[in-house]
C-alpha cells in the first residue's frame, strides 16, 4: 500500500511542477485556500496553513512576485489587506487540476470496473477514517474543558 500512495503522490504533484511556475506543495495549498477563501488576510492564510507569520509573509512575497497573487486594501477595513488571486494563479491553478484528473483517469482507465468500485469503497472508508480520526483531538480539547 505505501508504494500504491508513494505513486499516487508522484503522479499528483509532478501536475504541479509541469505547470510554470513551479511551485512547491506549500505554495500551491496557500493559492488554494486563498481562491476557496473570500476576504483572506495574511494572518488567518497563516492559522490555515499552520506556519508562521513571517513564513506566510514570505510564501505570498514568491506568489506576488511570481503574479500568481496580489494583496489587496480590505474592502471594510483600510489598515488590512486581502489576498487575492491573480487571473494568471487562477488560471495555474485550473490547468493543474485538468492535468491531475487527465493523469489519474489514465490509471483508473487502466484498472478492471471490479477494481475501480473496490478502490472507490475503500477510499470512501480511508476519509471517514481520517475524518474521524482528525475530530478526536477536538473531541478531547472540548471534553477537557
Amino acid at each position: 500500500m505505501a508504494d500504491a500512495v508513494e505513486r499516487l503522490v508522484v503522479l499528483w504533484s509532478s501536475a504541479g511542477e509541469a505547470v510554470g511556475p513551479r511551485l512547491s506543495a506549500q505554495q500551491l495549498r496557500a493559492l488554494k485556500v486563498v481562491r476557496h477563501r473570500s476576504e483572506l488576510n495574511l494572518t488567518a492564510l497563516a492559522e490555515i496553513l499552520g506556519i508562521a507569520l513571517p513564513a506566510a509573509s514570505r510564501l505570498c512575497d514568491r506568489l506576488e512576485a511570481a503574479g500568481l497573487l496580489e494583496r489587496v486594501p480590505h474592502p471594510g477595513n483600510r489598515r488590512e489587506l486581502q489576498l487575492l488571486l491573480t487571473p494568471q494563479g487562477r488560471l495555474v491553478l485550473t490547468e493543474i487540476a485538468e492535468r491531475r484528473s487527465l493523469s489519474l483517469a489514465s490509471v483508473l482507465a487502466a484498472m478492471s470496473p471490479a477494481q475501480r468500485v473496490s478502490l472507490e469503497s475503500g477510499l470512501l472508508g480511508f476519509h471517514r477514517a481520517l475524518d474521524a480520526a482528525s475530530a478526536e483531538p477536538e473531541r478531547k480539547d472540548h471534553a477537557g474543558q
